[in-house]
């Protein structure tokens, strides 16, 4: 596995938005490729999960507020890096299946690559998140012609390109704005198979229904923005 690196000049950061994943860290960190920064959102943690990320090579930022969004967000304005990644820190996602993405990125072909959830075990995904997912997936589709699988939180794009959205959810629909205002701007989005694993853990959002269909309604409320258009629009939109 390839260590950390706190390189003052990353080629990539990868947010990882952080709440008492502390069993899960040393699986997560010891997976980000080598010249990338690993900037753990500490999001009101109690199980040492900050000191843990700092001793394992991690850069911690601390975002007081609650929520996905809020620690989403306080990770992507502490990037320095040209191209940003997002990964959930519960181990069910590895952050080495970002450099593709990276690449993608670099390359011009997409502006937005998103990681499409595929389950490798009994219970990975709970059928009341997948049918949530599966809503908002159609949901998207009405409002932005975007023909996407699901709304994972593996993902990449540039920087500055993202704090050009403007990205005002600090809840559950953090990841789904991120979608619709990137439509909304012409941007070129594609999505990507991704082996999904059994989370370490109990999960804050999809853990039970309740958590799952508040999460549903949090992002119902970001499909209802009216479209706009944002600085930074590509070369026509659409999924690749």
């Amino acid at each position: 596995m390839n260590a950390v690196t706190t390189s003052p000049a990353p080629d990539v950061d990868v947010v990882l938005p952080c709440l008492n994943e502390a069993a899960a860290l040393p699986w997560v960190l010891a997976r980000v490729p080598a010249g990338w920064r690993a900037l753990v959102v500490d999001n009101g943690s109690t199980d040492g999960s900050a000191d843990l990320a700092r001793s394992l090579g991690a850069t911690v930022v601390t975002e007081p507020r609650r929520g996905f969004g809020a620690a989403c967000h306080a990770g992507l304005t502490a990037a320095t890096a040209d191209v940003v990644c997002f990964c959930d820190c519960d181990a069910s996602l590895d952050p080495g299946l970002l450099a593709p993405f990276v690449r993608e990125i670099r390359a011009g072909a997409c502006d937005l690559v998103l990681g499409r959830r595929r389950p490798q075990a009994r219970g990975a995904w709970p059928v009341h998140a997948r049918a949530g997912n599966l809503a908002l997936a159609r949901m998207l589709r009405r409002r932005t012609g975007l023909r996407l699988h699901d709304l994972g939180p593996l993902r990449a794009a540039r920087r500055e390109r993202l704090l050009s959205l403007g990205l005002t959810d600090r809840r559950s629909g953090y990841p789904l704005q991120m979608v619709v205002r990137a439509a909304d701007a012409g941007w070129r989005v594609t999505e990507h198979d991704v082996p999904y694993l059994p989370r370490t853990g109990a999960s804050k959002v999809t853990g039970t229904w309740r958590g799952t269909w508040q999460a549903v309604r949090d992002m119902r409320r970001v499909l209802a923005e009216p479209p706009a258009v944002h600085p930074g629009a590509g070369e026509g939109g659409g999924v690749r």
